[in-house]
């Protein structure tokens, strides 16, 4: 499994319970179309956590490299509802960061 980690703060912290309800249409959006398996939500407790990690970690798993490339491939294009979801979140985050893990050892070791 391939983890597509971000991180990050909301430019008005106000907003958070909008913020989930974006989120989730956006996420839920591209796991019914099949382009992710699952994803998840979390926010930093009691300020536990590097700083500039941000306040919101958001973990999607893809089952391969390549459905991750499709998913964002799409995304790229800009267009229809999937773009109309992607910016109902995007506006409202700040601090962006990101990184990609996967499991290990993964099935390829042995």
């Amino acid at each position: 499994m391939n983890l597509y980690h971000v991180w990050c703060n909301l430019k008005e912290s106000r907003r958070d319970l909008e913020f989930v309800e974006n989120l989730r249409a956006y996420m839920e959006h591209l796991v019914k179309m099949g382009q992710m398996s699952s994803w998840r939500l979390t926010r930093r407790k009691l300020g536990f956590g590097p700083a500039e990690l941000g306040e919101f970690h958001i973990t999607m798993e893809f089952k391969s490299l390549h459905e991750m490339e499709d998913a964002f491939g799409d995304i790229a294009k800009r267009s229809g509802e999937v773009e109309e979801l992607h910016r109902k979140v995007f506006m409202m985050v700040t601090d962006f960061r990101s990184g990609l893990t996967r499991d290990f050892p993964d099935p390829g070791r042995t």
